[in-house]
């Protein structure tokens, strides 16, 4: 197939994919006009439509039954060409390595963590794609990544990193202390910090949750400060603006170095996540020698 019909795929695979012109231009740099061009030029060089208007007024794209019957194995065909030339580009001191990761995961884990790899690969350069909603990885070119969940999503490998158990963290001076301890009074009096970046997860427990599963019934949960960012939540408990639920796997820096410290530790109050951390690839990726390099990486580091 000559290079003119290969670009026209790739604009009708973004178009069918966003299910617009507008967005396929916006991910494929060029204006939509010439996304237009280029769909229309294989639906004359095929002789059959490839979408219709979702109706008068829109510019939603619907595909047509033929259409949507050939376009899984037309993305399979770029899948394979985006290896290959991942393959090639692993070869050359260039090559480099995108990582998602979300903003919180990043500064209390994996940052404090990532020289290592580099000095182990010091010709491979990692690019960080910190972000709280869940990405594309073929649309926005991620070769790895980690997430929190529960270990299965839509097109991609999931490899068990860590588990995790939740816990009650504050300042070593937080002023309702009583060496290190805090009394169910104290608490009561406590500003609780509540992390609203897993809201949405009606699995993740909430301060009331803890309070009901530790016997403090009726320690009112409703109040306090909300912050949407795991890492800042921590940053807020550091600072001694309250107690804050923390992950032990966010925590485990700060708990060591003294920034935090536990004031039920004696009680044996954690509580245990059924969600978990994993890595997290494109089945066709796992061949390639950078993702095996960064998945290997981060269980070793895990396993410390």
């Amino acid at each position: 197939m000559s290079l003119i019909y290969l670009n026209a795929l790739r604009a009708f695979e973004a178009a069918a994919r966003h299910q617009s012109f507008s967005a396929a231009a916006a991910e494929l740099n060029v204006t939509p006009a010439a996304v237009g061009q280029q769909v229309r030029s294989l639906e004359a060089w095929l002789g059959i439509p490839l979408f219709t208007r979702a109706g008068s007024g829109t510019a939603r794209l619907m595909l047509t039954e033929i259409a949507r019957a050939a376009l899984p194995d037309i993305q399979a065909g770029f899948d394979r060409l985006g290896v290959g030339l991942a393959r090639l580009k692993d070869a050359s001191v260039q090559a480099g390595l995108t990582v998602s990761v979300s903003p919180a995961f990043a500064s209390k884990w994996l940052l404090p963590r990532i020289e290592r790899f580099q000095q182990a690969w010091p010709g491979l350069d990692v690019l960080l794609d910190t972000n709280l909603r869940t990405v594309d990885f073929q649309a926005e070119r991620i070769d790895v990544g980690v997430r929190y969940g529960g270990g299965k999503w839509a097109g991609l490998t999931a490899v068990h990193l860590l588990d995790e158990t939740l816990f009650p963290v504050c300042a070593p001076g937080y002023p309702l202390l009583k060496k290190g301890r805090l009394t169910e009074a104290a608490l009561a009096r406590s500003t609780l910090i509540h992390d609203l970046s897993m809201a949405s997860d009606p699995d993740y427990p909430t301060w009331r949750m803890w309070l009901d599963a530790s016997g403090f019934l009726d320690i009112r949960a409703d109040h306090g400060l909300r912050i949407n960012n795991s890492a800042a939540v921590l940053q807020a408990a550091m600072d001694g603006q309250g107690l804050a639920l923390a992950r032990s796997v966010m925590v485990k820096d700060d708990l060591e170095a003294g920034r935090l410290i536990r004031p039920f530790a004696d009680k044996g109050l954690d509580c245990p996540l059924t969600q978990a951390y994993y890595v997290v690839y494109r089945p066709e990726c796992g061949e390639l020698a950078k993702v095996q390099a960064f998945r290997d990486w981060l269980l070793e580091e895990a396993g410390k």
